[in-house]
């Protein structure tokens, strides 16, 4: 099967291993989706992330985190860019996610990173998702 848009199907895997209650998610590798995943472990909306080899190709295995009534720490998880409309934004225009308690993660000249990070380097780019 040929995934039209790579991202989204990692997000949407993300949001339904989460609502199912499992511990950990594989997806496909690449360098965007493990940037993303980093970016995901230093906010701390998810565990833990383990690069596998595999003959048939690399994955990223995904741990998610919980809180202490077992729901997942990630509670939404939208991406913003989409094949058909990108989204693009500027340093002084860039939006807030749940009036700043979550995060937005931006692709810039200089690498993926999240909104509030590239404001202090006042850079702009192209949204690629919200979480919180």
């Amino acid at each position: 099967m040929s995934v039209s848009d790579p991202i989204a199907d990692m997000l949407t895997k993300l949001r339904n291993a989460g609502a199912a209650g499992h511990q950990k998610v594989d997806i496909s590798n690449s360098k965007l989706k493990l940037e993303i995943v980093k970016i995901l472990k230093n906010e701390g909306y998810i565990r833990n992330f383990k690069k596998q080899v595999h003959e048939c190709g690399n994955t990223i295995r995904v741990f998610l985190k919980y809180d202490d009534l077992a729901q997942p720490v990630i509670h939404g998880i939208e991406k913003v860019s989409k094949p058909g409309r990108r989204v693009y934004t500027g340093y002084k225009k860039m939006p807030r996610v749940f009036n700043g308690f979550g995060t937005l993660i931006i692709s810039t000249s200089q690498g993926v990173t999240t909104g509030k990070k590239a404001a202090e380097k006042k850079i702009g780019g192209e949204i690629i998702c919200t979480v919180w």
